[in-house]
């Protein structure tokens, strides 16, 4: 039988492509999210009919109780609890209104209608775990009959060279179990009995851990000088702020967070990369300093041999596993961006979505019986 499912906070469907993917039979059937360009890739990439623009703190249960869905896949504004966020407030943000309002008031209601979804994934920032949205959110799941199951998980348990530690939880009604969760655990940091914990080790040398794939295999080597251009690092952006990016190699096996922000700020929003693996990064950036510091107008011209740029947006969503490892051109499966959506759109887009492989290992687990 096929499971019905709704995805609220749809963006570009990085949820429906997991429960495409997982050997879980499903369907997800509507789909919600505020924002037109998400629902235009959506659109485009699902088909036309499932995605909704609407204001998710507006849905009513009787609207919802219509689907009759059986799962819930939910992905709220992180802004409200993220630590990069100096003014994240929490459960006052006006962000975090509809997803309170979807498990205050409209799960409740469907409950008591016996209309209510049997399973639900709930995905978050790190940091929504010590959040007082997530003690409320928990209260309720148990007091309806919920059994949860809460998790920290990074892209680099998985093999995939991304760190990005998220917060999940999965909940069964009926209380039913989940198999191989320790009693004494509150937040799980591997899926029970796939995998151990995870250990960071960025102080290690990085060809000690051989499960991690390179960067090379999720990057085009054949861009065009057009395109090599347009994803460059701007002069400017180099002479004021160079040496505060993140700069990876393609043999590299880690890359940082990459958010909304990819490519308008520059800490914390994601690595970019030096195509030029001969060279030493820190030499050739003293290098540089120092001639800036002497005021030669031409020091910047000294970062040109590191072939220093962006990821492309394509190179993204291999990272994020919307498509396979290795995917080029004629050879990608289907992933489309409508030529309207800019790139800084598409940036922002893909920085708001989720790692489609671990979702779909949990989604797979959330119906393990």
């Amino acid at each position: 039988m096929t499971i019905h499912a709704v995805e609220f906070y749809s963006g570009i469907g990085g949820l429906h492509k997991a429960l495409d993917t997982s050997s879980v039979s499903g369907s997800v059937i509507r789909a919600y999210d505020w924002d037109q360009s998400a629902c235009q890739v959506y659109d485009a990439n699902y088909g036309k009919g499932i995605v909704k623009k609407a204001d998710i703190s507006k849905l009513t249960a009787t609207e919802l109780a219509e689907l009759d869905a059986k799962l819930w896949l939910l992905s709220p504004s992180c802004q409200p609890y993220t630590v990069l966020n100096p003014e994240a407030k929490g459960a006052t943000d006006p962000r975090a209104k509809s997803f309170i309002h979807l498990m205050h008031n409209v799960l409740p209601e469907l409950v008591s209608m016996k209309r209510h979804p049997s399973h639900l994934l709930v995905e978050n920032v790190a940091g929504f775990e010590t959040s007082t949205t997530r003690q409320d959110l928990l209260q309720i799941l148990h007091e309806l009959g919920y059994s949860i199951c809460e998790l920290l998980l990074t892209p680099l348990q998985f093999g995939i060279p991304n760190s990005r530690l998220r917060y999940y939880l999965l909940a069964k009604s009926d209380r039913r179990p989940f198999p191989l969760v320790p009693h004494c655990q509150k937040v799980c940091r591997h899926i029970p009995g796939r995998g151990v914990d995870w250990e960071n080790t960025r102080m290690q040398p990085e060809d000690e851990d051989s499960s991690i794939r390179e960067i090379r295999e999720y990057i085009d080597d054949d861009l065009s000088e057009d395109d090599i251009h347009l994803y460059s690092v701007p002069d400017r952006v180099l002479e004021k702020w160079g040496r505060l990016f993140d700069i990876i190699l393609p043999s590299s096996c880690r890359s940082c967070c990459f958010t909304r922000g990819y490519t308008k700020m520059v800490e914390r929003s994601g690595s970019v990369l030096q195509m030029n693996e001969t060279l030493d990064t820190t030499v050739v950036f003293d290098t540089f300093l120092k001639r800036q510091q002497v005021g030669d107008p031409s020091a910047i011209r000294i970062l040109d041999d590191l072939k220093l740029r962006y990821f492309t947006p394509d190179e993204l969503l291999r990272l994020f596993c919307f498509e396979p490892v290795g995917s080029r051109g004629n050879e990608r499966q289907g992933f489309v961006w409508p030529s309207a959506v800019s790139i800084k759109t598409r940036y922002k887009l893909i920085g708001n979505s989720v790692n489609v492989r671990i979702v779909k290992e949990l989604i797979e687990y959330l119906f393990e019986e």
